[in-house]
């Protein structure tokens, strides 16, 4: 039986461990209470594991990663507030963030300069992530790597539209229009990278400005479905008891009375 190889491990602070190359992890005196961030040469993205395991990133042995193990205090303190990236989460990466990654990867300094160089573009690449994603600058890949790059950035320039023009007619054609993406790979995609439909997320976005203004407005309920884009005070009520399980009018009752 062939002996899988270690991947390279280096300690860079107290706060943060990488592990590069191909192979087992091996050794994994990770920080307390680390997130991962785990770069797949393969098909250039990245994911974020929340609770990493040695026995889950092992799973992809065979392929060239670059693994960057984070206390989560650390990422707390550099973001200023707590990551929301959800577990399993993954990204393309974007090239200011793969230059960095391929610099750590490709690096041919003497051992002695190599070390605390990739050290240092690994802090490096943390920083950039974190930049990165409180800039809303990530674009998530898509299921089975099956959306490009170019594709995902008008898919999330299509969700951006929904959330600016949330409180007007919009439809899959002027969606389309503003993207740059046709009906069919807007819908296949949207549901792809977001997991759910264009309408979804319309109405997602109206629903919860709805429930918002219910709370800190005295606007008549009819008016507020009107304004978020309901055409009747029939329909506004449908779906707001279908998405919250109760209708509009007791849920600002109910609510206010807490």
């Amino acid at each position: 039986m062939t002996e899988v190889s270690a991947m390279d491990r280096i300690p860079v602070s107290p706060e943060m461990v990488i592990h590069v190359g191909t192979g087992l992890l091996g050794e994994t005196a990770w920080p307390a209470q680390s997130s991962a961030f785990v770069f797949d040469f393969s098909t250039t993205s990245f994911s974020h594991h929340s609770r990493p395991s040695a026995a889950q990133l092992d799973r992809d042995a065979g392929q060239a990663r670059l693994i960057l193990v984070v206390a989560r205090t650390a990422i707390t303190r550099l973001l200023g507030s707590k990551l929301d990236m959800r577990d399993g989460e993954r990204f393309h990466v974007p090239a200011s963030l793969r230059a960095i990654v391929f610099a750590i990867r490709d690096c041919q300094f003497p051992e002695g300069a190599r070390l605390p160089y990739r050290g240092a573009k690994s802090i490096e690449a943390v920083c950039e992530i974190l930049r990165l994603h409180d800039e809303d600058e990530l674009v998530p890949f898509g299921a089975a790597g099956s959306l490009s790059l170019a594709d995902s950035q008008r898919l999330m320039v299509a969700r951006r539209f929904i959330e600016d023009k949330w409180a007007e007619k919009i439809t899959l054609d002027t969606i389309a229009r503003a993207c740059g993406l046709n009906r069919a790979k807007l819908t296949r995609g949207f549901r792809d990278l977001f997991s759910c439909s264009v309408a979804d997320a319309i109405a997602e976005q109206r629903l919860g400005e709805a429930k918002q203004m219910l709370l800190v407005t005295d606007l008549p309920v009819s008016s507020i479905g009107y304004r978020c884009g309901y055409l009747n005070n029939a329909s506004f009520a449908r779906a707001f008891s279908r998405h919250y399980g109760v209708a509009p009018t007791q849920y600002r009752a109910t609510r206010l009375a807490a």
